[in-house]
């Protein structure tokens, strides 16, 4: 029978351990080793949370955890709405930091898969987030190798329990999600997922601006049946009257399109807009009060 060790192995090196096998100690121990932060020996961050790291202790060195408050780098509008032959998304590629126009060249809507598509307005490294648990959820439905993949309602229904799942640790993930995509049996699906949860379905969706100066011309003029030509028109249309009154939109756009074939993202490409309307020449003619 092999006699019990004395010491532990120095094996596991002094980058990946914790202070309780740092140093050689005596393989029979009166009282188990307490549990502790697993902090390296060259002074980083705790791999494990060590409660006294979070609450500012001075003693400890660290700053207290800290939340977003308030959204940074921002993309506003997306509308998406349902046609003859399923859905398509549309958004500009703004993302916006505060009031100035940063980056213009930020796509906003992404391939989930062959069947659904993902648009989202708000703050863009939470998107980047959202996108790398769905680039996960993919890659597990490719490993299984057994012709299924999430479906429109699948990614939605994931989506809303994400979303309220941050909410509920008051750290939200700011953003609103445009879920669209094609079921299986061929059916169009269209959701919104808000920030906080909360989510709903519809022929029609938006964000942002476009829920006060896109969805009257989508209750207008958007039927279920109508052609993919008729679709992509009312979408210019909306989107040239977002771009109109939306001080934090430019004329960069991108549409996506979900079929039965599979999904098609755009290039970006802009819109002829006209300036010479009279109320836009003199704005505050009937404006009383105002300069």
């Amino acid at each position: 029978m092999l006699p019990a060790p004395l010491s532990h192995s120095k094996a596991l090196g002094p980058g990946v351990t914790g202070p309780e096998l740092l140093n050689p100690t005596s393989a029979r121990l009166e009282r188990p080793p307490q549990p502790t932060a697993q902090q390296p020996s060259c002074g980083a961050h705790s791999f494990m949370v060590d409660p006294a790291h979070l609450e500012g202790n001075p003693t400890a060195g660290w700053d207290p955890r800290q939340l977003t408050k308030n959204p940074y780098v921002t993309g506003t509008s997306v509308m998406a709405i349902k046609y003859k032959d399923g859905i398509m998304i549309a958004s500009d590629t703004l993302a916006a930091y505060g009031s100035t126009k940063r980056y213009k060249t930020v796509q906003r809507v992404f391939k989930v898969n062959d069947n659904v598509v993902l648009g989202a307005s708000g703050e863009i490294s939470d998107h980047q987030y959202i996108m790398t648990l769905l680039d996960e959820l993919s890659t597990e439905d490719y490993r299984a190798d057994d012709g299924h993949v999430k479906s429109p309602q699948e990614v939605y229904s994931y989506l809303c329990r994400v979303m309220y799942n941050r909410r509920n640790k008051f750290d939200p993930l700011w953003n609103t999600l445009v879920v669209g995509g094609v079921n299986p049996d061929g059916t169009s699906f269209l959701g919104c997922v808000s920030m906080v949860g909360t989510h709903y379905t519809d022929s029609h969706v938006t964000t942002g601006f476009a829920n006060h100066l896109a969805r009257p011309l989508f209750r207008e003029r958007q039927h279920d049946d109508m052609s993919e030509e008729d679709a992509l028109a009312l979408l210019h249309d909306c989107l040239k009257v977002c771009y109109y009154r939306d001080k934090q939109s430019i004329n960069k756009f991108q549409v996506a399109k979900c079929t039965t074939t599979g999904v098609n993202i755009s290039e970006p490409f802009s819109l002829d807009m006209k300036w010479d309307y009279k109320l836009f020449a003199a704005p505050t003619k009937w404006a009383i009060g105002s300069w």
